[in-house]
């Protein structure tokens, strides 16, 4: 069963590997997808945009891949036409975490659909932004009631997901950011001592304030911030490494951190570890806890910041694939708040 389908629809595909986003990618047109019996076509209303999305143009976490290839990892919508094996009924609102995201349409084995509720944007966020922060805090870093923890970024869109389970699980939260509008953004969903970096130095409030040092790090932008958050973490401290913004731009994807000849010693001395999360290596997880994630949102237990680019100063993100580029670009421009996210119109493939 399927409903009123155009005949075509627009995609973007990688078509030269670069970190340059909108010279690594094409749109194109291709005529309209049919699922097979255990898929789903699932008509796209909101995509989320994430760091990595420059990675992977770039090329760098699957060399297999030769272009052109699509990219994009997570996706909302409904369902418009289902497979008789799919379980899926056309109408239905669905969120998924699936290659080739950034499309108007697109088929994904029906295993990779979860139902949500409605087609609220503030779902989005909670995916590959929410399960970062939440199963890492439980896989790796080892969380425990009582701590102090540090997460960078905070205002972003994994890092306000991060800050508010770390105070759920009992802990006291550092959280940092670049603006007083952001500031103000932590301190509304619990962050105990947030830090506009550009206005404190770091490396000193987390000496005179916080002498004994930091139990988990939750880090994301690499360089100079994580020298500075392997220097103050406590003894027996966790530092989880989700990303690494910063580098993502340049030719090599990583900026080399200035101690890296002294790091082992650094970690001996404290019994310290650096642990590395990578999402796509947790995919037996996503169901339960992206499930527990809507549950918190729909009870008020959780927010969910969007950003759809008012402040962008390219307008909002609301023309489907058109606004994907313009949306790449802000969320290197450091101002966003919370998770960008880019709208598809409704009447969106009338070709």
């Amino acid at each position: 069963m399927a409903a009123h389908l155009p005949k075509a629809f627009k995609r973007i595909m990688v078509s030269s590997l670069t970190p340059k986003f909108r010279s690594a990618i094409s749109i194109e047109t291709v005529p309209m997808a049919t699922p097979g019996p255990k898929e789903v076509l699932v008509k796209n209303r909101f995509v989320g945009i994430n760091a990595s999305d420059v990675n992977f143009a770039a090329g760098r976490y699957d060399p297999t891949k030769v272009p052109p290839f699509q990219i994009g990892f997570e996706g909302l919508g409904v369902v418009a036409a289902a497979g008789a094996e799919s379980n899926f009924k056309v109408g239905q609102p669905i969120a998924y975490l699936y290659d080739g995201a950034f499309s108007e349409y697109k088929v994904l084995p029906s295993k990779f659909a979860i139902p949500i509720p409605s087609l609220k944007p503030e779902y989005i966020p909670l995916m590959v932004s929410g399960l970062t922060a939440a199963i890492s805090f439980d896989e790796v870093g080892d969380l425990k009631k009582g701590e102090t923890v540090l997460v960078t970024a905070a205002a972003g869109g994994t890092g306000q997901f991060a800050v508010q389970l770390a105070k759920k699980a009992g802990c006291h939260v550092i959280g940092t950011c670049s603006t007083d509008a952001k500031m103000e953004f932590l301190k509304s969903i619990g962050c105990d001592r947030p830090i506009n970096y550009k206005q404190e130095d770091l490396n000193e409030v987390l000496k005179t304030e916080y002498p004994r040092g930091v139990d988990v790090v939750y880090e994301s932008v690499g360089a100079q911030m994580f020298d500075t958050c392997v220097n103050r973490l406590a003894v027996k401290g966790r530092l989880i490494v989700i990303g690494f913004i910063t580098g993502y731009k340049s030719d090599t994807g990583y900026t080399p951190i200035r101690g890296g000849a002294t790091l082992p010693p650094k970690l001996l001395t404290k019994s310290a570890s650096v642990r590395g999360f990578f999402l796509f290596h947790y995919t037996n997880l996503w169901v339960p806890y992206l499930q527990r994630l809507v549950s918190m949102y729909q009870a008020g237990d959780l927010m969910s910041q969007v950003d759809r680019g008012e402040g962008s100063g390219t307008g909002v993100f609301n023309k489907g694939v058109q606004s994907i580029p313009d949306a790449v670009e802000y969320l290197y421009t450091g101002q966003s708040k919370g998770k960008i996210i880019v709208e598809f119109p409704e009447g969106s493939s009338k070709l």
